[in-house]
């Protein structure tokens, strides 16, 4: 029996969820899920369709060296990308990548998603922020390292599950979460939330972000030491 089983497990499912979410077309995307204490990631195999993965198909990968710990496919090509963000990110155990459309349009635009709404204030603390485009030298060396980089860049200093996504510019969102169902949750959020914001866009161009006041009242009312949303563990 396999060292990493409840690993490999929850990776999996998470994988599964994207499809059944509507997050995962085609081969688009992968999850992956982290045992920080040992050091290693579980990971969904490279351009593999979503109907098609079981447990035993997610690679183990070390988080520092990159090496496959156990799987006989290749791991995702955004492996380096979640490898450099559980480096940079501390306190989180997954991380999401998707093409899902509406966060895509902002990426594409190089716009970042601003928070119009408490149904995004329930989820993120202000904007989902954009990165800055990569430079030709990032892109023709490690490109998929390289990209974990400009996410980091942009949470730099601030607490990585107040605001758990970063765009990239042109590319994609990425999402995070404390477990592989949360981070699919955030990555199912921000969907809902770009789609939202885009439309409203259109209607209203000049529409004007939600007050602090509003922000922190949903936000914090849900996360937080304060928090009284939902109910108790």
């Amino acid at each position: 029996m396999s060292a990493y089983r409840l690993l490999k497990e929850e990776c999996c499912e998470a994988n599964l969820a994207l499809a059944r979410w509507g997050l995962g077309d085609l081969t688009f995307g992968n999850a992956s899920v982290a045992d920080v204490d040992r050091g290693v990631l579980a990971i969904k195999p490279s351009g593999m369709s979503y109907d098609a993965l079981t447990t035993a198909d997610m690679v183990v990968v070390d988080i520092a060296e990159g090496e496959v710990i156990e799987g006989e496919l290749r791991p995702s090509t955004d492996t380096p990308t979640h490898r450099r963000l559980y480096q940079a990110l501390g306190g989180i155990r997954s991380i999401v990548h998707t093409h899902s459309r509406h966060a895509v349009i902002f990426a594409t635009a190089g716009r970042s998603i601003p928070c119009l709404n408490t149904t995004h204030a329930d989820h993120f603390y202000g904007e989902v922020p954009v990165t800055r485009a990569l430079t030709p030298q990032e892109i023709a060396g490690a490109y998929e390292w390289e990209t974990g980089n400009v996410i980091a860049e942009q949470i730099q200093g601030r607490p990585p599950l107040q605001v758990p996504a970063v765009l990239v510019r042109s590319h994609g969102p990425f999402v995070w979460g404390l477990h592989g169902a949360q981070a699919v949750e955030n990555a199912l959020a921000l969907e809902i939330v770009a789609e939202i914001a885009w439309k409203t866009l259109i209607l209203e161009p000049d529409a004007v972000g939600l007050s602090r006041e509003l922000l922190d009242r949903h936000f914090l009312r849900k996360h937080g030491a304060d928090a009284y949303y939902g109910q108790k563990p």
